[in-house]
C-alpha cells in the first residue's frame, strides 16, 4: 500500500536577515512565499504549518499551529500532529519546489527511511581569516542541503525526544536523525529549489516566478 504524505512546514520565521517579515507572507510574482510552497504539496495527504504568534492563517488547504521561537521547535510541534507514514519538511522560504526532486526523495525514503537533497558548491570555498583570505577548501567534498527532507515519521518522533532529552539543537532534521545513527541517503537537489534570505534573493526569486511552470508529484 502506498505510503501517506504528511508535509510539515516551518514558517515562523521573521524575515530579519530579509528586512521584511513575516518571511512565509513576503509576496514573489504576485503570492506569497507560503502560497507557492502549498500549491507545490497540493497532492499530499495533508499539510501543516507553523506560523509566527499572532498571523492570521492564510486558508490554502493547509492546518495551522503556532510555531516556537526556534525551528526545530516548530517542527517538533508540526510532527505531533502529523499522521502520515512519511514526512516531508520544507522550509517556507524555498518557493520553488522541483517535482522531480520530491519523487527521487519518496523514492529514497521508502528504501532507507531518511534522505535528503542536495546541490553541489559551485564556488571557491575559503576559511576567511580576520578579514583575509584564508585557507581554501575542495569544494567538491561539500554539498549544500535543501529541503524537503524526508523521513519515515517515527524515525523523525524518536530523532526529536533524543534532542529534546539531550538539549541539542540543530539547523535541520538530518542532523537530528543522523544523531540516532540513523542513515540519510543523499539524492540529486536543484539550485532552483534556493532559499530566500536575503533582499537580493527575493529579485532572483521574482526573475524564475516569471517562467515558473508548477508540476505535481506523489
Amino acid at each position: 500500500m502506498k505510503p501517506t504524505v504528511s508535509v510539515l512546514v516551518p514558517a515562523a520565521g521573521s524575515g530579519r536577515r530579509l528586512g521584511r517579515g513575516p518571511k512565509a507572507l513576503v509576496k514573489v510574482g504576485g503570492r506569497t512565499l507560503l502560497e507557492w510552497v502549498l500549491a507545490a504539496f497540493s497532492w499530499a495527504d495533508e499539510v501543516l504549518v507553523a506560523l509566527p504568534a499572532g498571523v492570521t492563517p492564510p486558508g490554502g488547504g493547509a492546518r495551522y499551529l503556532e510555531g516556537g521561537a526556534e525551528r526545530q521547535e516548530s517542527v517538533a510541534r508540526l510532527l505531533e500532529r502529523a499522521g502520515g507514514d512519511v514526512v516531508l519538511v520544507h522550509d517556507a522560504a524555498r518557493p520553488f519546489v522541483v517535482p522531480e526532486v520530491v519523487e527521487r526523495l519518496l523514492a529514497a525514503v521508502g528504501r532507507g527511511g531518511a534522505a535528503v537533497p542536495v546541490a553541489e558548491v559551485p564556488d571557491t570555498l575559503i576559511e576567511p581569516a580576520e578579514g583575509r583570505y584564508g585557507r581554501a577548501h575542495d569544494r567538491h567534498r561539500y554539498a549544500l542541503v535543501q529541503t524537503p527532507q524526508a523521513f519515515f515519521r517515527e524515525v523523525l518522533a524518536e530523532a526529536h525526544q533524543l534532542a529534546r532529552a539531550r538539549g541539542t539543537l540543530a539547523t535541520d532534521e538530518a542532523q537530528l536523525v543522523q544523531a540516532l545513527g540513523y542513515p540519510v541517503e543523499l539524492v540529486a537537489g536543484d539550485r532552483r529549489m534556493f532559499k530566500v534570505t536575503y533582499p537580493e534573493d527575493l529579485v532572483l526569486a521574482e526573475a524564475l516566478a516569471r517562467t515558473w511552470r508548477p508540476g505535481a508529484a506523489g
